[in-house]
């Protein structure tokens, strides 16, 4: 195994962390957002009404997107299996 097959294996594993977190934050972001923009206009200033907010977007999030995240994290996975002759050989 060189160093250079252990960097590509830790820019795909690095990227596939980017992939599976980016839906999720993002979601969480806008909704934060879109309850900040509210609690100006209204001058509501309670700090945990977005909680509930974010989590119903999380959950719409994971539900939405979830196989797809599954797939890519399987894929991964069975890409490395895949490589393990290669590697020790």
């Amino acid at each position: 195994m060189t160093e250079d097959m252990v960097l590509q294996i830790g820019e795909d594993a690095l990227l596939l962390i980017v992939y599976l977190a980016a839906p999720l934050l993002l979601s969480a972001l806008f909704v934060g957002l879109m309850v900040g923009v509210l609690q100006a206009v209204t001058q509501i200033q309670e700090q945990t009404l977005s909680f509930i907010p974010k989590l119903m977007a999380l959950v719409v999030a994971l539900i939405v997107m979830g196989p797809w995240l599954l797939q890519l994290w399987i894929t991964f996975t069975l890409d490395l299996f895949m490589q393990i002759p290669s590697l020790i050989g």
